[in-house]
């Protein structure tokens, strides 16, 4: 059965490849056959050549061909030197859009381009604009952060804020303070004050200067322990030092953490209070690292969390942080989002999309590009079935559109689909233009001769295998009276 398959697969590529090598010698008689019938039906008589019509006149002959051998070229009529065949004329295509397109462009029928399904689009100028869409986790604002502490050392005496996640206004009481040294200095403050009211107004001018000095440097001392101007007017109307010294809220926001109780003994090393103005939020974004150029400070950003459905909250981005996550290649970027009403709390989870702009750009689709790594080729239809690679040069993808940069006009026809068929048309195409330039008979440009292919396996390679001379051999005789064909 093995031996019968090999027969049976010889003998069929034989067949095949007879009937390729004698195909125009075939399609000629049959031409032949055609011509001496219409010649008959017209009228003339067979052994007279029928007159071109009208349209075959007005077409013009680019190039003479061997039949047998496509690939040797004349510039005018003729034989074919070795079989002595007449050369065929190879017409110019009949579409005027023709005349101004490169040498490799290429013409597809219309059935042909039904069944490859060519699909066309246009390109088009007209702005552009991506969106970005990651995830982002809220946080504090950590220019709106205050960390109470006090300067002197004591106890808390009371506590006016006592848990945390109170909102406290600027200015607001939070714990007074019992300090030895503080009653102290008040009282230094109170004498040197009674010398300069006193000695202040003395003709010696040495004893006036220290008195002012000391009062001066008593009143310093207690603005660097964060004494308010309030405080120490008040101390000097009164006349006497106060027991506690009160310590007041620097700004608007809710207590984060607190370590104020009663009777607590305090230095200036403890953290007392950390209160957020929550006015403001940041949001932490991550973004990869290729879509970093698309970024930049200021841009607007927007942002949708699960808790408040369908409200969108609008903010911008502030800073770019300088280093990439190895694992995940992606870089942290700060947002910053108004929070007068505090809806947003700390620690949320969001949703972050940030748009880019491109303007007005020249763009084409995606699926029109194809991409060989080395250039871009994308296929412009003409009229006549007629489609021209062009070669373009690529801007960023924004979604299912790349910007064009160069190489297109807007308004152009181009192919979005069967532009993979399109393209092996057109190699083939200029495949078939590089044998052209081949010397006639097997010879190549550099005159060596071609090899002849090896036959199948189980073939026995024949002696006799028909080439030009044969077919000379074989070609029909003219026959002798008009019965008989015509080749």
């Amino acid at each position: 059965m093995k031996r019968k398959a090999i027969v049976l697969l010889t003998l069929l590529t034989v067949v095949l490849s007879a009937a390729y090598r004698y195909r125009a010698p075939l399609a000629a008689w049959l031409k032949g056959q055609d011509s001496e019938a219409s010649a008959r039906a017209g009228g003339t008589h067979a052994g007279h050549a029928i007159p071109a019509t009208a349209e075959s006149s007005e077409r013009k002959i680019l190039y003479w061909v061997d039949p047998m051998h496509p690939a040797y070229k004349s510039d005018k009529p003729g034989k074919a030197p070795d079989c002595g065949m007449d050369l065929v004329p190879v017409y110019a295509e009949k579409s005027p859009a023709a005349v101004d397109l490169p040498p490799d462009a290429v013409q597809i029928s219309s059935q042909k381009l039904q069944r490859i399904g060519v699909q066309y689009g246009e390109v088009l100028l007209q702005p552009l604009s991506k969106t970005i869409r990651t995830v982002g986790r809220v946080t504090y604002d950590e220019t709106k952060i205050a960390r109470i502490h006090t300067k002197i050392e004591g106890w808390i005496e009371q506590v006016f804020v006592d848990f945390i996640g109170k909102l406290v206004e600027r200015n607001q009481p939070l714990i007074s303070i019992y300090s030895p040294d503080l009653v102290s200095t008040q009282q230094e403050f109170l004498i040197a004050k009674r010398a300069k009211d006193y000695l202040g107004s003395n003709p010696v001018k040495e004893i006036a200067a220290n008195a002012v000095s000391l009062y001066e440097a008593s009143r310093e001392r207690l603005q660097l322990w964060d004494i308010s101007e309030e405080q120490i007017k008040e101390l000097e109307e009164r006349g006497k030092p106060t027991k506690t010294l009160t310590l007041y809220s620097p700004l608007s926001g809710f207590v984060v953490t607190r370590n104020a109780f009663e009777k607590q003994r305090v230095t200036p090393e403890t953290e007392l209070y950390t209160i957020t103005d929550l006015s403001t939020v940041w949001v932490l974004a991550d973004v990869y690292e290729y879509e970093l150029p698309m970024i930049q400070l200021g841009q607007t950003a927007m942002m949708t969390l699960s808790y408040f459905p369908g409200k969108t909250f609008t903010g911008k981005i502030t800073y770019i942080y300088p280093q990439l996550d190895n694992a995940t290649r992606t870089l942290k970027v700060r947002l910053e989002f108004p929070n007068s009403d505090f809806q947003l709390k700390p620690d949320m989870y969001a949703n972050v999309e940030l748009r880019i702009s491109y303007g007005r750009q020249i763009s084409v689709p995606e699926e029109a590009v194809l991409d060989s790594g080395t250039e871009q080729v994308v296929f412009v239809a003409h009229e006549g079935g007629y489609f021209e690679p062009r070669k373009v040069q690529l801007g960023a993808k924004v979604d299912n559109r790349y910007v064009v940069l160069g190489g297109l006009k807007a308004g152009e026809k181009i192919v979005t689909s069967g532009n993979f068929l399109i393209d092996s048309e057109s190699r083939l195409k200029s495949a078939l233009g590089a044998m052209g330039g081949m010397g006639h008979g097997g010879e190549a440009p550099g005159g060596g001769e071609q090899a002849t292919p090896a036959p199948p396996q189980g073939q026995v390679r024949s002696s006799q295998q028909p080439g030009h001379s044969e077919h000379e051999q074989q070609k029909p005789k003219k026959p002798a009276g008009p019965s008989e064909h015509r080749h």
